[in-house]
Formats: structure tokens, C-alpha cells, sequence
């Protein structure tokens, strides 16, 4: 089996949010095909216990721990240089040692880099074929984020904006490939990033279709009597943070009133002090860490993400849809996912928008929208075959790769 680099931002294991879901397929898909060999950071004490799980599926591997708090403050040097604060965030001598010595005692010539953060560890190697996974571009989420924030931290991800758009530029013109996690996505980097649109590419999340079925039998979670509205996602992130904030705020009141019996369910590890405040709110509850969401999808109503700031894949609305549940989605959250509003799912606009869906909803069950929720899941979003575009991509670029090599001993 031929060795490949890859490089994560935050360890693949446990699957419970976006990119960890996406990073641990990605391992698990490779190391079928080549000796993997990881260097990750651990930025949650409760990962360490993981680690043998993800050693086992790795040639070699390196796991760093990182601190959030100490970071950030050392991120904040950035600025003083005029570069990307990710940058400085994900910069370890001891990660860039061991990928140093990795590639001069093995013979690599794949390289993948997930996110853009990791790229600076093989700017320095341009022998293999280098492959990056943006999964979202993420300096317009900067953007967004700085379009919601007032003075100074409005300044401060503008300008974290200017800088990894910068340097998201530069790693796609110097790799061989750049790839996203859905095509408007991609679409988006060709418009940012012109000089590098022949090398920009995508390929979907996939869901584990069994795992995520409407056929497993739970207990409920929630009281009898009662019609729950579910939200999931890791509750430290701020776009998830700012949808369930404006939904308690701006749309729950009005349901609450038209069905007393109504809840507002928000299931997700670590969440910030203003989603546990939130929880204080007659009719709400605030779950924290659970050992499987499963049982609050399937014995849920519907499913909502009002996400005003987003980018990519929102895998919530993938795996609710996988359970045949009517998901009731605001149009940031839609982009990247190719489902049929009012067929697959509910689009809402705006807070009158989804409280009319909820009501009508809630008032009346549509099986049909569920059902053909599940079967867009299980036609479109499958790993593999998702996965066969990364394929793709790492061996042209491998064989490009090669072939300059031939020429070089050709003329020597």
C-alpha cells in the first residue's frame, strides 16, 4: 500500500458534529487504500480516550494537544504580522517536527490537508500530490460573522476574513487540487478564487443510512402529552449559539400560544452560557451532552435549523432527514444540501415563515415529506459514493505528480 499524509485541525473521533463527522469518514475510507499516516490536534480532554480507536486505523500518528484559551491569545499575535489568526491558532513546532520527519523517512506521495489551517505544515513539500479539503470557506463565515458583531470584534473577523481568504488563495494555486463540501460551495471559491477554477472541486457528507433510520425503535426522551421541536448541534458554536437564540426569541413565543402542550428541545454537547440560560424559559430544554440523539430526532415532531450564519453541509438536516422527519430549515441552512423545498423539506424565510410551517405542521403530520426525505438521503448522500471524488482527485494528482518526475530523470 503506497503512504499518505493526512493532516486534521481537530482529532476525527467522536463523529458529533460537522467536521469530525466528515474528517472520521475521510480516515476510515483511506486507510482501505493507503498507510495512513495523521497528525491532529486534541482540543477536548474528553478525545483522549479515542486515541487508540484512531491509531488502530494509522500507519503512524501524532496528537497534539491543544488549548483553546492559550490559542486564541496566541493567535492574536496574527495581527501583528498581518496574516490569518487560524494560522498562528493551528501552528505547533512539535506537529511541524514529527511531518517534517515523517516525510523524510517515508516516501510520500499523497498528501491531504483538512482545512486550511494545516496547509502551512507542507507549504515546504510540493514532490507529492498535495490535496486540500477547505470542507467550507471559511473566510466567508468570517465574513458573516463579522456582518453580525459590533465594534471590535466586527473588526476583528473582517479582518481574519482578508487574511485566510489570502491564504486560501495561495494554498489553492500551490496544491493540486481544492475541494468543498457541496458544489455552491465551491461555486462560491471559483468567484473568490479564479486563477485556481480548473483545480476546484467538491464532494458531498454522506449519512449512515442505517444508523440514522426511522426503523430503530427508541424510548421517548420527552414527556407524554407533549409536541417537541427539536434543534442539534454542538451548542458552543456561535451560528448555532445566535439560530436558537432568535428561534426562543422570535418564533417559539408565538407557537407556545397557539399549542400550550409545544417544547423547544436543544440537544448538544458543551453548550455556552447563553444557550443554558435559554433553558430557564417555560417550554424550553437545554439537554447538554446525551449518549445518542437518535431518540430525540425520532420521537420529535419536527426538526428545525434556523441558522442565520452558515456555510456548507448542515449534517443536522441530513440526519433528521435520514429518519423520515419533516425538517423545517431557514435558507442559510439549505445552501449545499439539494433537497426540494416543500417536497423533501420546508424552506421558511424569515420568523413568520417558520411559524407558519410549524403551525400548519403541527396542526397536520405530512408522511409524504418524510418519506422523501429519507430517499433523497439514501439516492444522494451515501460515503462511498461521495468518496470515490476524493479518490479521484488524490490519484491525478498523484500521476501528475510522477509523470514530472519521469521528465526530470528523462533529462538528467
Amino acid at each position: 500500500m503506497e503512504n499518505l499524509l493526512l493532516l486534521v485541525h481537530r482529532m476525527p473521533y467522536p463523529p458529533n458534529k460537522g467536521d469530525k463527522i466528515r474528517s472520521y469518514h475521510l480516515l476510515k475510507h483511506l486507510a482501505q487504500r493507503y498507510r495512513v499516516h495523521l497528525a491532529t490536534f486534541v482540543d477536548d480532554a474528553d478525545d483522549w480516550q479515542h486515541v487508540p480507536r484512531i491509531e488502530a486505523l494509522c500507519a503512524s500518528s501524532h496528537f497534539t494537544r491543544l488549548n483553546p484559551v492559550i490559542a486564541r491569545v496566541r493567535s492574536l499575535f496574527a495581527l501583528l504580522k498581518n496574516r490569518s489568526l487560524s494560522l498562528d491558532y493551528y501552528h505547533d513546532h512539535g506537529v511541524q517536527a514529527w511531518v517534517d520527519q515523517t516525510l523524510a523517512q517515508h516516501r510520500i506521495d499523497r498528501v491531504l490537508v483538512f482545512s486550511s489551517a494545516m496547509a502551512q505544515y507542507v507549504e515546504h513539500y510540493p514532490h507529492a500530490g498535495r490535496v486540500v479539503d477547505f470542507v467550507d470557506v471559511d473566510s466567508d463565515k468570517w465574513r458573516q460573522y463579522a456582518d453580525k458583531k459590533t465594534w471590535p470584534m466586527s473588526w476583528l473577523y473582517r479582518h481574519e476574513a482578508v487574511q485566510l481568504l489570502r491564504y486560501e488563495r495561495k494554498v489553492a494555486r500551490e496544491f493540486d487540487a481544492a475541494l468543498f463540501v457541496s458544489a455552491p460551495e465551491a461555486e462560491l471559491f471559483r468567484q473568490l478564487a479564479p486563477e485556481s477554477a480548473t483545480k476546484i472541486g467538491f464532494f458531498n457528507n454522506g449519512v449512515d443510512t442505517d444508523y440514522f433510520s426511522p426503523d430503530h425503535a427508541f424510548a421517548s426522551p420527552y414527556p407524554a402529552g407533549t409536541r417537541n421541536i427539536v434543534f442539534t448541534g454542538a451548542m458552543d458554536y456561535w451560528p448555532n449559539i445566535d439560530a436558537v437564540q432568535w428561534f426562543v426569541a422570535d418564533v417559539f413565543p408565538a407557537l407556545q400560544s397557539a399549542f400550550p402542550d409545544a417544547r423547544f428541545i436543544i440537544v448538544g454537547a458543551r453548550p455556552a452560557a447563553a444557550v443554558l440560560a435559554l433553558g430557564q424559559t417555560p417550554g424550553i430544554t437545554v439537554t447538554g451532552t446525551v449518549p445518542d440523539v437518535r431518540p430525540f430526532i425520532a420521537h420529535a415532531a419536527i426538526a428545525v435549523a434556523p441558522l442565520r450564519v452558515a456555510r456548507g453541509i448542515q449534517n443536522k438536516i441530513l440526519e433528521a432527514m435520514a429518519m423520515a422527519k419533516t425538517v423545517v430549515v431557514s435558507p442559510q441552512a439549505l445552501e449545499g444540501i439539494d433537497a426540494a423545498p416543500g417536497i423533501e423539506l420546508l424552506l421558511a424565510e424569515d420568523a413568520a415563515g417558520f411559524i407558519a410551517m410549524l403551525t400548519s405542521t403541527l396542526n397536520q403530520h405530512n408522511d409524504a415529506l418524510g418519506s422523501a426525505a429519507r430517499a433523497k438521503v439514501e439516492q444522494q448522500y451515501s460515503w462511498p459514493s461521495n468518496l470515490a471524488r476524493l479518490d479521484e482527485r488524490l490519484d491525478r494528482a498523484s500521476a501528475a505528480h510522477a509523470s514530472d518526475k519521469q521528465r526530470v530523470a528523462l533529462c538528467s
